[in-house]
């Protein structure tokens, strides 16, 4: 073998290894402030089902799911919701948005510097994370959801 090729070959785990992301946790946390200022904690909602939704003020898809979020959540008891505004915008611009497009469930603004630890940082908005009740994540949805993705989701997760 050629004396670089096995010297890269040698070398490349170590210059991977920075770059590699752990795994979520089994049970991710979220403890975070909302918007209008009350502690939210992931951990308080075990036997509901859970959405976790990053978006943005400027993401176009991410808008126009908001309400059917909001729908699905105020029309399913058991499914709680918590939306993470992903963005460097003052807390007043997010707070402002939301006087426009009104949600039924809390919203927290998570900036770009401080992403939340047990989770992946969106490689894309909207991303959304379903929670099942004993807390692990179902699934992963990267785009718009809707409600027949999500019922799709949580009848698959009951099997």
């Amino acid at each position: 073998m050629n004396r670089h090729v096995w010297l890269a070959a040698l070398l490349l785990p170590f210059a991977l290894a920075g770059t590699a992301r752990a795994a979520m946790p089994a049970h991710p946390s979220i403890h975070i402030t909302t918007m209008d200022g009350k502690p939210y904690d992931l951990a308080t909602e075990r036997g509901h089902w859970v959405i976790v939704n990053f978006w943005a003020t400027w993401c176009v898809p991410c808008i126009a799911e908001m309400p059917t979020l909001s729908r699905y959540v105020a029309t399913h008891k058991n499914v709680h919701a918590i939306g993470l505004a992903y963005e460097d915008s003052e807390p007043a611009d997010v707070k402002a948005f939301l006087a426009k497009h009104p949600v039924v469930y809390p919203v927290a603004q998570v900036t770009l510097d401080k992403p939340l630890k047990d989770f992946d940082e969106p490689r894309g908005l909207p991303t959304t994370y379903l929670i099942a009740p004993d807390g692990t994540v179902a699934t992963h949805f990267l785009g718009p959801i809707d409600a027949a993705k999500l019922d799709a989701a949580i009848g698959k997760a009951k099997k």
